[in-house]
């Protein structure tokens, strides 16, 4: 199918591209830890979801917690192991500042705020490269649950002391800030919340950043699609012109009086 081959075609020069940066075993082990990372990053969502909409007691609150920490001690082995295989560490490094975000913040309890900031770095990490060439599937992938994930550390900081005290209006909230509307109908007023809000009105500025440049890349890439279909067509009433400007020759040729001896 067209679809299957474009996937794998994107997927081969994934694994080429990294290849040629930091080497076969790199890119090897990205390609094999693709889906184990984005299921950790899914199972570290609903751990961090359940923990806060939930407020769990007992052994459900210690299962939570165990989940988060086998999932971050994943994405923290996938990290060590990638930093030690790779064939140029320093420039590895300071390019996946990203992934080491995804490995300290967690460290950084009882701030459940930085949780946060953790999902949105996995976003990245885990995603990323399944993605990368589907631009449609991973920015509205990431929008809702960049928005679903604010909403999340906003109603944990908020429910207590601001205004918003329920998730649906801190799902609310989290909608028109991403998008940059900010009715104004609810507002964070703990130091936590506003942290979140600012990371979310810097999440809409990229989101309408990336929509503008798909918007873009799809119109140049119509009109050259259009001016290549037009070249061909122009092309070929040139040919076929040609053809006929001969035949009208030939025809002329025959019409002419042959010489009498």
């Amino acid at each position: 199918m067209p679809s299957s081959r474009a996937a794998e075609a994107s997927s081969a020069g994934v694994l080429n591209e990294t290849a040629a940066r930091y080497g076969i075993r790199v890119a090897r082990w990205d390609k094999a830890m693709e889906w184990p990372l984005t299921v950790a990053a899914v199972i570290f969502l609903v751990a961090y979801s359940y923990e806060i909409l939930a407020d769990p007691e007992g052994v459900w609150a210690t299962a939570t917690r165990l989940a988060t920490w086998v999932t971050w001690g994943l994405f923290c082995v996938d990290y060590v192991v990638r930093l030690t295989i790779t064939e140029h560490r320093w420039r590895w490094f300071y390019r996946h500042l990203l992934d080491l975000a995804i490995v300290v913040l967690p460290i950084l309890r009882p701030l459940r705020l930085m949780r946060f900031f953790t999902i949105l770095a996995i976003i990245q990490r885990g995603a990323g490269a399944k993605f990368r060439g589907r631009v449609t599937i991973y920015i509205v992938g990431a929008t809702i649950i960049t928005i679903f994930a604010g909403a999340l550390a906003v109603y944990d900081a908020e429910h207590r002391v601001g205004n918003i005290t329920s998730f649906g209006d801190a799902l609310w909230w989290a909608f028109v800030t991403i998008t940059t509307v900010g009715y104004g109908d609810f507002t964070p007023v703990t130091f936590a919340g506003r942290l979140v809000a600012v990371g979310l009105m810097l999440g809409g500025i990229a989101l309408i950043g990336m929509v503008s440049a798909t918007l873009a890349s799809w119109i140049v890439e119509r009109v050259s699609d259009e001016t290549t279909v037009k070249e061909h067509a122009t092309q070929n009433q040139v040919e076929e012109l040609r053809a006929e400007i001969a035949e009208l020759k030939d025809m002329i040729r025959d019409l002419r009086p042959t010489p009498s001896p």
